[in-house]
């Protein structure tokens, strides 16, 4: 099988804490996922045409198994918790496999 990415988007919102992004989410996600097949989660901070801050993380996992897996775990409650430490943007989610 082939790998499987998560992309999530946060756009729109008054405020993005990107510390608390990098140094305390990514690593509370990496922590409740990794059991699921997690491989690797990262950050990405484009701008729109606006000029408005954007992020963008880039979560890659085993397969699109691990992935299902994830999401419907009993931890994504807590990686859900966190969100308004760092944020109050809409938040979005794609996902997709490598071709």
């Amino acid at each position: 099988m082939a790998h499987a990415t998560l992309i999530v988007t946060c756009s729109g919102g008054t405020h993005f804490d990107r510390d608390h992004y990098v140094d305390v989410h990514l690593p509370l996600v990496l922590a409740c996922w990794q059991r699921h097949g997690l491989e690797s989660a990262s950050a990405f901070f484009p701008r729109d045409a606006n000029a408005a801050d954007v992020s963008v993380g880039i979560y890659r996992f085993r397969d699109e198994d691990a992935l299902h897996a994830a999401l419907a775990s009993a931890e994504m409650e807590t990686v859900m918790a966190d969100v308004p430490r760092f944020t109050d943007a809409t938040v979005s989610r794609s996902m997709g496999t490598p071709l």
